[in-house]
């Protein structure tokens, strides 16, 4: 039986990652593969630390995979030249924005915004404070992974739509056409980025996105075939079912 681990949004929370790596390292020890579903940065208080940790992993040969989340895009886009922003945002928001936390990133690296600054110039500074390795990570990070029974992505999928000919725009953001489907998919579709208050199994689908950027814990879990835990300090429990 094929024993793999995934983690949900971390958003920036260093503390919760390190404990979720110290729960699968007790439960499957240190070559557990683990899936990572992306938005690792945003929010919390230390994504730059998070970004370190990450790749420090990936350096030491862990058997870790990165998927992308739609803030790890936003930040890629936002230091590409000229800077990029997303259209999928509401035209009165920006990743710079407070509610979705890309000042919370760039203080992280060192960005001061205690006074009133102008675009190009928090641009310029983000530019010679994120390190080329940061950058280089983000735009390395895959969209999809999946085994035989599990396809692991950031938002989910749009249904009816083939897994391989799903649309970047919906696996990063998709909600409600996906959330509020309740039929069968090609495979159970792990995912994030919908924020709940706990780990859920939908039958159709698990969301491990426990609202880590709202300050909540974060998830790490178990999954072996169809079978899927959540891991606690006491070890594994079976994850709740939707109602």
């Amino acid at each position: 039986m094929t024993t793999l681990y995934a983690i949900g949004d971390i958003h920036g929370q260093l503390a919760g990652l390190t404990q979720a790596i110290e729960w699968i390292e007790k439960d499957g020890g240190p070559e557990a593969p683990i899936v990572f579903l992306g938005d690792y940065i945003d929010r919390g208080p230390d994504s730059r630390g998070v970004l370190d940790f990450l790749i420090q992993g990936r350096d030491a040969g862990r058997n870790w995979t990165f998927l992308k989340g739609n803030h790890d895009r936003m930040f890629e886009w936002f230091l590409q030249t000229p800077s990029r922003a997303d259209p999928h945002l509401f035209t009165d928001l920006s990743w710079l924005h407070e509610r979705l936390g890309g000042q919370d990133t760039l203080r992280s690296y060192g960005l001061d915004f205690s006074a009133r600054r102008r675009l190009s110039a928090v641009h310029d500074e983000a530019l010679r404070a994120v390190p080329k390795a940061h950058l280089d990570f983000l735009e390395g990070c895959p969209l999809t992974f999946e085994t035989e029974d599990l396809f692991f992505c950031h938002a989910g999928i749009r249904p009816g739509v083939a897994l391989c000919d799903q649309n970047e725009e919906d696996l990063l953001w998709i909600r409600e056409e996906f959330l509020d489907f309740d039929g069968r998919h090609p495979k159970i579709i792990v995912h994030g980025h919908s924020p709940i208050e706990q780990a859920c199994h939908y039958g159709n689908r698990v969301n491990l996105d426990s609202g880590a950027g709202y300050g909540h814990p974060l998830t790490a879990a178990v999954f072996e075939e169809l079978c899927c835990s959540i891991l606690t300090p006491q070890g594994r429990r079976k994850i709740s079912m939707a109602a």
